[in-house]
C-alpha cells in the first residue's frame, strides 16, 4: 500500500514537474504581471512613506541653541508656525537677570528663484523664510557647510535643500521675491541645521539682521520675537516666568522646548494626513495591482485543467492537487514579491520627480526601509497569489478526469449562484462606502474639503463595484459575445461563426481579458470626464467672475500648485502702460474667527479660520463680477461669502473679531456675496485699508489689470524676473491648480494602473492563445488559412473590446454621476462631450488589436505535429 502510494507520489512529481516544464512561458508572463503589479504596490506605497517623511521627518529646529522664546504680543496657541502680532525689544529682554544672551528674530515669507526665474520649491509641504542670521554662536543654530555667514546687505545664507534643489553654490545669485519689492542677493554659505537640509518650517533664506529687520517693515530696535539663552545654572523653566513677569502682557514667553515640541507635533500631524491622502490616490494603482495579479494567475491555473484532469486519473487526491496549486502559488508569490519590492524604489523615484514637477517635493526624504515598506507589499503579493490560487485550487480540484480524455480547452459549467453570491457581496462593500460618504457631507461645511473627502468615498465605492462587475463579466459574454458572432458572420462568413462559437464555448477566458480592459476603460474614461467637467466648470466661472483681460502673475507656484506671491511694486509698473484703465492688487491672507463663536456653555470654541482676499474697491467692479454685487467697502468693513454666513450663523451688519497677523481686529459685516470660481475673492472681501490693519506682509497672488496690450504690459515687467502676462483663461488655469493638484495627483497613479492593466490584457490573451495551440492546429489541418486563423482570434479580440469598452464606460459614467449627486457639487457634472466616447472606444480596440497581433500570428504558425503533441 505505502509502495503504491509512492508511485502515485513520484508519477504526480513527474507530471507536475512535467506541466510546470511545458508552461515556463506562460508562468513567465504570469510571473511578470504579478511583479508590475507588486511593483506598483511597492512603489505607490514607498511614495506614501517618503511623503510623510519629507513632511513629518525634519525634526530640526532653529530654536535648538534656544532656552526661551519671547514674542511680541499674542501668538495663535494652535498654530507653532503662526506670527506674533507685537512687536519686542532685545534690549529689554538682555536686561532681565538671568539672561546670558539674546537676539532678535522675524520672519518674512519669501519665494526664491534661480537667477533665469525658475522657482526653488520648498521641501512638501513647507515654506520658504528670511529669517536673519544669528551671530551670538551661543544661539546660532546654523552649520556652514560651505562658504561663510552673509555679513553685507545682499548676501545670504540658504540651508542645504535650497542649493540642493536649485543646483546651487556659493558664489551664486538668486532672486528672492519679497512681499513689497523683488531682490537679488548673492550667496555667501550653505548651512545645516541639526543635520538636516531644512527645518520643520521648510527652507530658509538667512540675511544680516538690519536686512531682515527692513523686510519685515518693523521700527528700529523692535523685533517680532527674541532668542533667549539662559545663564549657566539658570532652568530655562524658572527664567521664562522671571521674563512673563517683567514683560507683562506685552509679550508671550514659552519655553524653546515647547515651541519644538509643538512644531513636532504639528509636522507629525500634517505628515500623516499628507500620507493619508496620498495613500488614498494610491488605492486605485493598488487595487488595480491586486486585480491584474488574481486575474493573471486565475487564467494560468484555469489553462492547466487538462493537466490537472490528468493527475487525478493517475490517482491523484482533491487534497494533494489543492495542494500542488498553492505550492505554486507560493512560490511565484514569493519570487515576484522580492522582484516587485526592488523594482519599486525606481517606481518611486519615478513618481517623486512628477510629483515634484507639480510642486509637490519630497526629494528631502530618501528611500524608506521600514518594514512598512518592504514587508507590506511582499505579503500583498503572497496573500493575492494565495487567494487567486485557493479558488482555482477548489475549482481544479473538482474537475472530473475524463476532462483529461477532452481534445478542447471547453471550460466546464459553473454554478451561477456563488457568483451571484460573491457579486452581491461586492456590491454591499461598495454601498458601505457610499454611505460614509453620505455621512460625510451631512456632518462636514461645505468647502473643497468636503468635496474632496466625499469625492474618495465615492471613489473607494466605484473600485469596488469594477470588483463586482468583474465577477459577473463570464454572464455577459455570451450576450455580447452574439452580437459580435453575428457581425462577423456577417463580415467573415464562417470564420466568424467559428470566432462566435471559441468565445461563446469559454466564456470566462474571454471575460478575464476583457476585465483587465473594463477597469483600463473605466480608469481612463473616469479621469478624463472628472478633469473634463472640473476643468470646463473653472474656465466657465472664471469667465464669468474674471472681468479683467490680463493678469500679472508669478512663474513660481507655491506648494499646492497655485502661483506664487508677487512682490507688490509690480503693480506700479503696469498702471501707467498705455491702454491701461484700471488695475487692482489681488492681495491675501488668513484670519481666524475669535467672535461671534458657535460654542455652547461650557464647550471649547471650535476654530475657524478663513481667507481674506484684499483689493481696491474702486471701480473693482471692472475687472471682478462677484455674485451678489457687494458695494464698494469701507476700511472697518467686511464682506464675507454667502457660504461663510451660512456656516458660521453670521448677519449683515453685524460685528464680528477676527485675529490676523497683527492681532485682534474688529470688523462690521457689510453685505454678502458670492464667488462661483472659488479663485478670487473665495470667502472673504476687504478694502487695502483693512488689509493692512490685517497683515502688512499679505501675499500679492496676482495684480489684474483692464485695457492695455499683452505685448505693452511684458515690456512694462520685462525686468521683473519670474513674472508673466495671462490672459483671462490662462489666469484661471494657472489659480485653478492648486484647487485641482489631487485630481493631477491620479494622473500620475492612473497612467501607471492603465500600463498595468493593458499589459494584464495582453498576458491574458496571449496565454488564451497558448492555451488553444491544438485546436489551432487542427483548425490548420482540416484547411482553415492563416490568415483565417488570425481573423478567428481577431474577431474574439472584437470581443473583448465590446465588453470592456461598453463595461468601462458606464462604469465611469455611472462614477461621474454618483460623484455629482454625492457632492452636489457643480463642478462635477455628468456632461461629457460627444467625442469622448468615440476616442476611448477607438483607443481600446488599438490597444486591444496591438496586443493580439503577436498572438494571432503564434496562433496561425502552430504546425499539425505540434498540436497532435500537445493533446
Amino acid at each position: 500500500m505505502d509502495q503504491g502510494a509512492g508511485d502515485v507520489g513520484n508519477a504526480l512529481w513527474l507530471i507536475a514537474r512535467r506541466s510546470f516544464a511545458e508552461s515556463r512561458a506562460r508562468s513567465a508572463a504570469t510571473l511578470l504581471a504579478a511583479v508590475g503589479s507588486i511593483a506598483l504596490i511597492a512603489g505607490s506605497l514607498q511614495f506614501a512613506l517618503r511623503a510623510q517623511e519629507a513632511v513629518a521627518g525634519s525634526d530640526a529646529s532653529e530654536y535648538a541653541r534656544t532656552d526661551v522664546l519671547v514674542q511680541g504680543g499674542t501668538v495663535d496657541p494652535d498654530d507653532p508656525y503662526a506670527p506674533p502680532d507685537g512687536r519686542v525689544r532685545p534690549d529689554r529682554v538682555a536686561a532681565v537677570p538671568g539672561v546670558a544672551a539674546a537676539a532678535g528674530d522675524a520672519a518674512v515669507p519669501v519665494t526664491a528663484a534661480r537667477p533665469g526665474g525658475e522657482a526653488i520649491m520648498a521641501a512638501a509641504e513647507g515654506r520658504t523664510l528670511l529669517r536673519p542670521w544669528t551671530p551670538d554662536p551661543r544661539l546660532n543654530p546654523y552649520r556652514l557647510e560651505d562658504g561663510r555667514a552673509p555679513a553685507a546687505d545682499g548676501e545670504v545664507a540658504v540651508v542645504r535643500h535650497i542649493a540642493r534643489t536649485g543646483n546651487l553654490r556659493v558664489g551664486d545669485a538668486m532672486t528672492l521675491t519679497l512681499p513689497r519689492e523683488t531682490r537679488r542677493v548673492r550667496i555667501a554659505g550653505i548651512v545645516a541645521v541639526q543635520g538636516r537640509g531644512a527645518v520643520a518650517a521648510g527652507d530658509l533664506v538667512l540675511a544680516p539682521p538690519e536686512t531682515v529687520r527692513r523686510a519685515a517693515s518693523l521700527p528700529a530696535g523692535t523685533w517680532q520675537a527674541v532668542w533667549v539663552k539662559a545663564a549657566p545654572g539658570v532652568p530655562a523653566e524658572r527664567l521664562r516666568g522671571e521674563l512673563a513677569r517683567n514683560l507683562g502682557g506685552a509679550a508671550t514667553v514659552r519655553t524653546a522646548e515647547s515651541v519644538r515640541r509643538a512644531q513636532a507635533a504639528a509636522a507629525a500631524s500634517e505628515g500623516a494626513s499628507v500620507a493619508g491622502v496620498v495613500g488614498m490616490l494610491a488605492a486605485v494603482a493598488i487595487f488595480v495591482g491586486l486585480f491584474v495579479v488574481a486575474n493573471t494567475f486565475g487564467t494560468l491555473v484555469r489553462q492547466r485543467t487538462r493537466r490537472l484532469a490528468l493527475l487525478g486519473a493517475i490517482g491523484a487526491t482533491p487534497r494533494q492537487i489543492k495542494r500542488l496549486i498553492r505550492l505554486e502559488a507560493l512560490a511565484l508569490g514569493a519570487v515576484a514579491s522580492a522582484a516587485g519590492v526592488a523594482a519599486g524604489f525606481p517606481l518611486s523615484a519615478l513618481i517623486v520627480r512628477l510629483f515634484a514637477r507639480d510642486g509637490f517635493d519630497v526629494s528631502a526624504a530618501g528611500p524608506q526601509f521600514g518594514w512598512a515598506a518592504l514587508a507590506l507589499p511582499a505579503a500583498a503579493g503572497i496573500l493575492v497569489t494565495q487567494a487567486a490560487a485557493w479558488r482555482a485550487a477548489r475549482r481544479a480540484a473538482g474537475v472530473p478526469p475524463v476532462q483529461a480524455l477532452r481534445s478542447t480547452a471547453a471550460e466546464t459549467r459553473e454554478r451561477r449562484l456563488p457568483r451571484l453570491l460573491a457579486a452581491t457581496a461586492v456590491f454591499l462593500g461598495a454601498g458601505f462606502w457610499l454611505v460614509v460618504g453620505a455621512a460625510v457631507r451631512a456632518g462636514d461645511p461645505p468647502g473643497p474639503d468636503r468635496t474632496f473627502a466625499v469625492s474618495l468615498m465615492t471613489l473607494f465605492g466605484a473600485l469596488l463595484a469594477v470588483a463586482g462587475v468583474a465577477v459577473l463579466t463570464p454572464f455577459l459574454v455570451r450576450p455580447l459575445g452574439g452580437a459580435v458572432g453575428r457581425a462577423g458572420t456577417l463580415v467573415s462568413g464562417g470564420t466568424g461563426r467559428l470566432a462566435h462559437a471559441t468565445v461563446t464555448r469559454s466564456p470566462r477566458r474571454v471575460s478575464s481579458a476583457a476585465s483587465s480592459l473594463m477597469l483600463g476603460v473605466a480608469l481612463v474614461s473616469s479621469v478624463a470626464l472628472v478633469t473634463l467637467s472640473v476643468n470646463d466648470r473653472f474656465r466657465e466661472a472664471g469667465r464669468q467672475v474674471m472681468a479683467a483681460e490680463h493678469a500679472i502673475a508669478s512663474t513660481a507656484r507655491t506648494a499646492e500648485g497655485a502661483p506664487a506671491p508677487l512682490a507688490r511694486d509690480t503693480a506700479a509698473r503696469v498702471a501707467g502702460v498705455p491702454g491701461v484703465s484700471r488695475t487692482a492688487v489681488l492681495t491675501q491672507t488668513e484670519v481666524r474667527l475669535v467672535s461671534p463663536d458657535r460654542a455652547g456653555p461650557g464647550e471649547e470654541p471650535e476654530p475657524f479660520s478663513f481667507l481674506v482676499s484684499g483689493a481696491e474697491q474702486t471701480g473693482l467692479r471692472d475687472l471682478l463680477r462677484l455674485g451678489g454685487r457687494p458695494p464698494a467697502l469701507r476700511p472697518g468693513e467686511i464682506a464675507l461669502s454667502s457660504t461663510v454666513m451660512k456656516e458660521r450663523g453670521l448677519r449683515q451688519g453685524g460685528r464680528i473679531v477676527v485675529r490676523g497677523a497683527h492681532g485682534r481686529t474688529a470688523l462690521t459685516v457689510a453685505d454678502a456675496y458670492h464667488d462661483p470660481s472659488h479663485l478670487f475673492a473665495d470667502q472673504a472681501l476687504v478694502a487695502p485699508a483693512t488689509m493692512e490693519r490685517l497683515d502688512t506682509a499679505a501675499a500679492t497672488r496676482a495684480v489684474l489689470v483692464r485695457g492695455g496690450s499683452a505685448a505693452a504690459l511684458e515690456r512694462a515687467v520685462a525686468g521683473v524676473p519670474g513674472v508673466r502676462v495671462l490672459d483671462r483663461d490662462a489666469y484661471v488655469a494657472a489659480a485653478s491648480a492648486s484647487l485641482t493638484r489631487a485630481l493631477r495627483a491620479t494622473h500620475t497613479f492612473a497612467g501607471m494602473a492603465l500600463l498595468l492593466a493593458l499589459f494584464g490584457m495582453a498576458t491574458t490573451m496571449s496565454m488564451s492563445v497558448a492555451e488553444r495551440t491544438r485546436e489551432f492546429g487542427l483548425l490548420g489541418a482540416v484547411g482553415a488559412t492563416a490568415g483565417q486563423i488570425r481573423s478567428i482570434v481577431r474577431w474574439e479580440a472584437a470581443t473583448v473590446v465590446a465588453l470592456g469598452t461598453v463595461l468601462g464606460l458606464t462604469i465611469a459614467m455611472g462614477t461621474l454621476a454618483l460623484l455629482h449627486v454625492m457632492t452636489g457639487s457643480s463642478f462635477l457634472r455628468p456632461g461629457p462631450p460627444w467625442w469622448l466616447f468615440p476616442l476611448v472606444a477607438a483607443g481600446a480596440a488599438v490597444a486591444t488589436l496591438a496586443t493580439t497581433a503577436l498572438p494571432a500570428r503564434r496562433a496561425a504558425a502552430v504546425p499539425v505535429l505540434e498540436a497532435v503533441r500537445s493533446g
